[in-house]
């Protein structure tokens, strides 16, 4: 009796561990294909200069590959600046020239121009610098200096004295702000000098929205009567129709100070 009760036990024993061995088998192979799977999606999301599959199926397009500029040329130019910009590792760089504006290499803008559009580029600024994504560039306006049109400020808050300066206010040069025109949330997610930051543009018929980081940080409307207000009071009150071209081109600034773009790319809108 006791050798038949003993049987029966190691028979359980026996029955119970061979399924459980074969369905653990199963789980860590599982699971290995899900982190495969996972990290297969992380390197797609996290490539530099490329487009994910989806990003190509939204209709965006890349305009910088970490080693081409032959997207860009130099503002009122035919080519792209011969001194100046820098690419090394992946990255474009307007090089440090005193902080003089557009006065070394000068401004790059897009080939295309754009009028309904998602316009996003990781940056990184340098101690006390001050560069910017200027839109709806036309190059009508005879400046002398930088290319003249409608802002997204990049600047060192901390460093610089024009983010203390503004004709609509102290504030209206900061990261991130309409440059000169409206300021920028105060609690905006800035990362740090030395860090990438993502600016990002989504502009549709005149709805302009500023976002950094993934946060929104400011919106407007062209031609409203607050932005004529705004334009009204600041540095480009002299230029005929400022920022109410239908489309124009897209502006990286040299102001003179180190900054590092890469991961710039666009996609046109349907129009509102």
């Amino acid at each position: 009796m006791k050798t038949f009760v003993l049987y029966g036990i190691a028979l359980f024993f026996l029955y119970s561990c061979g399924p459980a061995s074969n369905n653990s088998a199963e789980t860590e192979t599982a699971e290995e294909e899900t982190s495969t799977a996972e990290m297969t999606a992380v390197v797609e999301e996290t490539s530099d200069n490329t487009l994910t599959e989806q990003e190509r199926q939204e209709g965006w397009t890349l305009l910088f590959d970490g080693q081409s500029i032959s997207n860009w040329r130099g503002a009122h130019k035919e080519t792209f600046p011969e001194q100046g910009w820098k690419i090394e590792d992946g990255e474009l760089m307007v090089l440090a020239s005193d902080g003089a504006e557009s006065q070394n290499g000068g401004d790059i803008v897009t080939e295309s121009e754009y009028s309904n559009f998602e316009f996003q580029v990781d940056f990184k600024l340098t101690e006390g610098a001050n560069s910017g994504i200027k839109y709806f560039v036309t190059e009508g306006y005879n400046s002398g200096a930088s290319a003249i049109g409608l802002e997204y400020q990049l600047l060192d808050d901390e460093k610089h004295p024009d983010a203390k300066k503004g004709n609509n206010g102290g504030g209206t040069r900061t990261l991130a702000s309409l440059y000169d025109l409206k300021s920028a949330d105060a609690s905006k997610p800035f990362k740090g000098i030395g860090e990438w930051n993502t600016a990002r543009l989504v502009v549709q018929g005149n709805k302009v929205e500023h976002y950094l980081n993934g946060e929104k940080v400011l919106e407007y409307e062209r031609g409203s009567e607050e932005y004529t207000d705004l334009v009204k009071n600041s540095k480009y009150e002299k230029w005929e129709n400022f920022g109410m071209a239908e489309s124009g081109h897209i502006l990286l600034q040299d102001h003179g100070d180190l900054v590092y773009f890469k991961n710039i790319k666009v996609r046109e809108l349907p129009a509102s």
